[in-house]
């Protein structure tokens, strides 16, 4: 039958309704079911059992009674025969001669399929709206089917029932997790459910598992199920569909699954595939892990113990999970979820948050994830083929973004990464390392063979960045260093460190994780090839791969680099001829920075050495290798020879700015211990005795000598040597009689036979402490010093004439000196800090500005040493009206005494403390001095000193408060107001956060006075000090009472009972 537009409307809009009364119906039906309908009858019955079956007797026969009578319960009565009539097991009335937990299990049943297909009706009829273009910020409609939030209750209620009784009993002992287990009620449940009858056993579990995942199949009610009961359903289909049907040792087993046919079993694992398949696959690990359970518990012990323990899972069962475990592993993304699946338990899922921080720190957790991905499954076809599957996801782990979670899938994915290359290193190169490198490798000259296209990238940003982060990750982080891995890293390093130097010249984000691979490879590579390693990044030698000539290291867009073609190739220009040379320099700068990071690891020392040894040829008179041109040599042969001669000189030449840059940069801090110092004196002497021998060093080679056995000798008489020392100090002794037979000065000779002496008696026989040169030289040091003395003293007389001399700038030239000396700490002038102190006091009388603010300056400074002399003469001239002279203070005068005791105050800082009542009870009386300004000034001195107080304030906060109090309220002058309020001001910006505990008992009085200047206060200065103040104390108390939310990670040891 067709409608017309408005009747199709009209029918549309009745059918929704009817639709939803059946829905609301339907779970108004659920919670007669599973509410109590007679309150407390389980708690005043003591069978607890027979209570519990009571009640579902009871819910069960009142909504038959509520269907019957009621006329409201017509539609879902219509809706639940029509549903009755396509479900099989309600055909054959399994329910209706069960015992009272499946009768009621199967009414709940059958009401979760009647709801599941109103759900889906309404989902059909309905037709969004268009959206309002004019408020588009406005939500959609949601869907007719979508459940309330008490509706989603009574829901998942009602799927909890069904899963109790209608699952969990009927598992077999080592399935899934026993629901006595689970709470107090489930031991009740299963005292319940009748299981020993094992012709209805299997069927029951068929009917429950095949009943939800019908129910399931709506996504908002498989949501609502699967969140909290897939582990129980996956259970179920196990052994449904695949436990053994004939088990000699468990004959109830096969009792109990007579009643299932091969093709229920074949429907039973064909669920279970299909719901492991369409499901989030990290959810359907953990399910798998924890049915497959731990491993297998020893013997069970007898008693009450035994009841107790949980019975180990089947074997079958443990051999299911692990082949569905390997299904998932191997499949796209699967090492993912495997990871997401174990780690998501322990808090590092897509919330994160503390628990995230807490799973990072798991690392026991994170190696055994390891372990288990680097074995290979026995379901896998070879070994070959899982790393080939397996691998390139290892490596996706690195590529996580998400903060939440890199940190655990980092640690996964190094651990692996490592235990792959222990176990197997050669599927590890080809699968891990060479993937990981190949950006890097590519770009070497040793596989750069193709002619390239200028500007053509060779590596872009994304790529780059990537690889050095991930190299970062699996080698400095994993730090273990096999042989592979050091190979590799030997293969990259001349690459590192170009864009290491590009990093040092820009702002790059690579800078640093060049500079960390750098460092760990030179730590974790043997000596000799760490010292290789540095001679190929130096330029001194060019066996390693390293960037091509042709290529350029240019910066990204997102603040990396980028390795191009360059786009001029000559080089022949002397732009480019300036750029090689500027960049080989810049390149030591970054050699030698590099080795000055960890000076300790004495591997700059080592470099020093091998650079000294093969210098030594050369300064011993070794002529290069004979390259000259004969008549016979063809042009090539001639061209070979001048080509090996200009690379054999601009060896030399690197050689010599290698050890100058060394010199220059490292020399104060190369060597770290005796062995290095003994190798580098022994080469110096052997250089400078061969120069001896061919008479061509002269007087460089006897202070080469000098220089040596010098810092031998200060070496044996500080440093305290140990009988290893000692052992490496001998090798010197040949050498030492070398230069004593051979060199012709006296002096050289006889130093050189007392260390031989020394060395070989373990100074046993000391050297000489003191030459007669040094004595004379002490004597004159010591004549030196004392004539300083009588000049420096000679000087600060002067000094305290000229601070009393008519002329301004001479006085004030004086104060100013004697305030540098006090503050350098000058003895003779400390001596005299009384008369200093007097200079300064009768200066403030001057009326120049330079003279008196130096004299205040001198009085602060002094103040640090005699406080308790310098404030009281202070404190009494700022109270009394007579000044020193015996003369009418100007008011002046006694402001510049205020002003005195306020840089007092702040150069004392906490010393304050102890002189704090004489000066609060001294600026206390200024406020009610007749004089404006003194008034004016007491209040500020007053409130430099409570900024400085802080908690020490507390016992005269109320006599300050007052005092503020009544000055704004009664001073006439404005002045004096405006340094009141100022007062208030520097007291609440002083003690900030704290003010809401210094000032808690006066706080709503300082508000209440603010916001009094601000309302009747006619003085515009003032109200704008108020307002300042007003606006402190509200940043104050939204810092108090809105705190910021910080993340912090506390580390609570507890006690020792727990």
């Amino acid at each position: 039958m067709t409608y017309s537009g408005e009747e199709g409307l009209v029918v549309r809009v009745w059918s929704n309704m009817a639709a939803t009364t059946n829905l609301e119906a339907v779970v108004e039906a659920l919670r007669i079911l599973i509410t109590p309908r007679e309150p407390g009858s389980s708690i005043h019955n003591p069978d607890q059992r027979a209570a519990l079956l009571h009640t579902l007797q009871f819910n069960v026969s009142a909504l038959e009674e509520e269907l019957n009578q009621v006329s409201k319960w017509e539609a879902l009565v219509v809706l639940r025969e029509r549903v009755s009539k396509d479900v099989q097991w309600w055909k054959d009335g399994l329910q209706s001669q069960a015992d009272p937990s499946w009768k009621f299990t199967s009414e709940v049943l059958l009401l979760l399929l009647c709801l599941k297909d109103c759900m889906i009706e309404l989902a059909k009829s309905f037709q969004p709206s268009k959206p309002n273009l004019r408020t588009p910020e406005a939500a959609p409609p949601l869907s007719p089917d979508t459940l309330s939030i008490a509706q989603q209750k009574t829901v998942q209620s009602a799927l909890q029932f069904v899963v109790s009784m209608g699952i969990c009993p009927y598992l077999l002992p080592g399935i899934g997790l026993p629901l006595q287990y689970r709470s107090e009620f489930g031991v009740l449940v299963c005292s319940v459910v009748l299981c020993d009858l094992p012709l209805v056993r299997a069927r029951r579990l068929y009917i429950t598992c095949m009943s939800l995942l019908e129910v399931s199949r709506h996504s908002s009610l498989g949501s609502l199920f699967f969140t909290q009961h897939l582990g129980d359903l996956m259970a179920g289909l196990c052994q449904l569909g695949y436990c053994p049907t004939k088990v000699k040792a468990d004959q109830g087993t096969n009792e109990s699954l007579r009643t299932m046919t091969e093709g229920e079993r074949d429907q039973c694992q064909e669920a279970l595939r299909g719901l492991l398949d369409r499901l989030y696959q990290p959810l359907v690990i953990r399910e798998l892990l924890i049915l497959q359970g731990g491993p297998r518990q020893g013997p069970r012990p007898s008693g009450a113990a035994a009841s107790l323990q949980r019975a180990p899972a089947p074997s079958w069962l443990r051999h299911l999970c692990g082949q569905l475990l390997s299904e998932r592993l191997m499949r796209p993304n699967g090492v993912q979820a495997v990871v997401r699946g174990i780690l998501e338990d322990a808090g590092a899922g897509v919330t994160g948050g503390r628990e995230a921080e807490a799973a990072a720190s798991n690392w026991k957790k994170c190696d055994a994830i390891a372990r288990v991905l680097a074995s290979c499954p026995q379901q896998s076809i070879s070994m070959e083929m899982y790393y080939r599957k397996v691998c390139p996801q290892i490596l996706d782990l690195l590529h996580i973004q998400n903060s939440l979670t890199a940190r655990q899938f980092q640690r996964v994915a190094t651990e692996t990464f490592l235990k792959m290359g222990r176990d197997q290193p050669q599927l590890s190169e080809t699968y891990l390392i060479l993937p990981m490198l190949k950006p890097l490798l590519h770009c070497t000259t040793a596989e750069a063979e193709k002619c390239p296209i200028p500007g053509e990238t060779l590596i872009s940003e994304p790529v780059l960045s990537q690889c050095v982060e991930d190299i970062v990750k699996v080698f400095v982080v994993g730090n273990d260093p096999t042989d592979a891995i050091l190979n590799y890293s030997r293969q990259i390093i001349l690459a590192i460190f170009s864009l290491y130097c590009f990093a040092r010249q820009n702002a790059s984000n690579i800078r640093s994780p060049c500079q960390d691979i750098l460092l760990w490879f030179l730590e974790k590579s043997d000596r000799e090839s760490a010292v290789s390693a540095l001679s190929e990044l130096s330029g001194m030698d060019s066996s390693l791969p390293s960037l091509p000539q042709y290529s350029l290291i240019k910066p990204g867009s997102e603040g990396g680099a980028m390795i191009i073609v360059r786009e001029d190739q000559s080089d022949d220009d002397d732009d480019v001829l300036y750029e090689r040379v500027t960049g080989e320099q810049w390149r030591l700068q970054c050699l030698v920075d590099l080795l000055s990071i960890n000076p300790h690891t004495g591997l700059a020392a080592d470099f020093f050495l091998y650079c000294l040894k093969r210098l030594t040829p050369i300064t011993a008179g070794e002529k290069e290798p004979d390259l000259s041109s004969s008549p016979e040599d063809s042009l090539l042969d001639l061209e070979r020879k001048l080509t090996l001669r200009y690379q054999y000189q601009e060896k030399l030449l690197q050689l010599l700015q290698v050890l100058s840059v060394l010199c220059e940069r490292v020399s104060n801090s190369i060597f770290t211990d005796v062995k290095q110092i003994v190798e580098f004196v022994l080469m110096t002497l052997e250089r400078a005795c061969t120069g001896l021998a061919t008479s061509e060093g002269g007087i460089v080679a006897s202070q080469t000598l000098s220089m040596a056995m010098g810092l031998i000798a200060a070496m044996l008489g500080v440093v305290e040597l140990t009988s290893t020392d000692f052992g490496h100090l001998k090798t010197l002794i040949p050498v030492l009689e070398k230069v004593m037979q051979s060199h012709p000065e006296p002096v050289i000779q006889e130093l050189a036979s007392d260390l031989r002496i020394t060395i070989a008696t373990h100074s046993a026989v000391p050297l000489t402490n003191r030459t007669p040169n040094d004595r004379a030289t002490e004597k004159r040091d010591t004549k030196q010093q004392r004539s300083d003395q009588d000049s420096d003293l000679q000087n600060i007389q002067e000094m305290l004439s000229s601070a009393k001399d008519a002329d301004v700038p001479t006085r004030a030239a004086a104060l100013r000196s004697l305030t540098r000396l006090l503050e350098q700490r000058h003895p003779q002038v400390i001596d005299r800090k009384e008369q200093v102190m007097q200079l300064f006091v009768e200066n403030l009388e001057q009326g120049d500005p330079f003279v008196y603010l130096s004299a205040i300056q001198g009085i602060a400074v002094l103040s640090r040493d005699i406080p308790e002399h310098i404030l009281p003469i202070l404190l009494a001239q700022y109270e009394s009206a007579v000044s020193s002279k015996g003369k009418a203070a100007a008011p002046e005068t006694r402001m510049k005494v205020g002003e005195a005791l306020m840089r007092c105050t702040r150069t004392l800082g906490d010393m304050v403390l102890r002189h704090k009542d004489v000066l609060i009870h001294c600026f206390l009386r200024g406020c009610r001095d007749p004089d404006s300004s003194i008034r004016a000034s007491s209040l500020s001195n007053l409130g430099e000193l409570c900024k400085q107080l802080q908690f020490s304030l507390g016992p005269v906060l109320h006599e300050v408060t007052s005092c503020l109090s009544a000055v704004v309220h009664t001073d006439p002058e404005a002045q004096v107001r405006r340094a009141a309020i100022h007062v208030i001001v520097l007291l609440l910006r002083g003690l900030n956060k704290m003010a809401t505990e210094v000032l808690r008992d006066v706080l709503l009085d300082l508000y209440r006075l603010l916001k009094f200047v601000v309302q009747c206060e006619k003085d515009s200065v003032s109200v704008l000090h108020a307002q300042l103040g007003l606006e402190e104390l509200d940043s104050i108390m939204r810092t108090f009472l809105f705190p910021t939310q910080k993340l912090e990670k506390k580390i609570v040891v507890l006690p020792s009972d727990i």
